[in-house]
């Protein structure tokens, strides 16, 4: 544990910000992984279910969670598998 004030305030707001950010980048796997199993099962909102995804994805992308390459690629293939 640190013994300056301005690092423990600097783990305090690192640890905050690792939460939020593991927690966006579990939202968005759980969005990715709902729409390509209701794209799989032909559901009826599987359309919204993808929408929902992408934006998730363009989030986290946005928030520089995930590589925006990785963004487009994952995007890319809900599409395609949504035709």
């Amino acid at each position: 544990m640190p013994n300056i004030k301005s690092a423990v305030k600097r783990v305090k707001t690192t640890q905050s910000a690792e939460t939020q950010n593991v927690t966006q980048k579990s939202e968005m796997r759980t969005a990715v992984k709902r729409a390509k199993s209701a794209i799989e099962t032909n559901a009826d909102n599987k359309s919204e279910l993808v929408n929902f995804a992408i934006k998730k994805v363009d989030k986290a992308a946005q928030r520089n969670l995930i590589h925006s390459n990785k963004a487009d690629r994952i995007k890319s293939s809900l599409m395609s598998a949504a035709k």
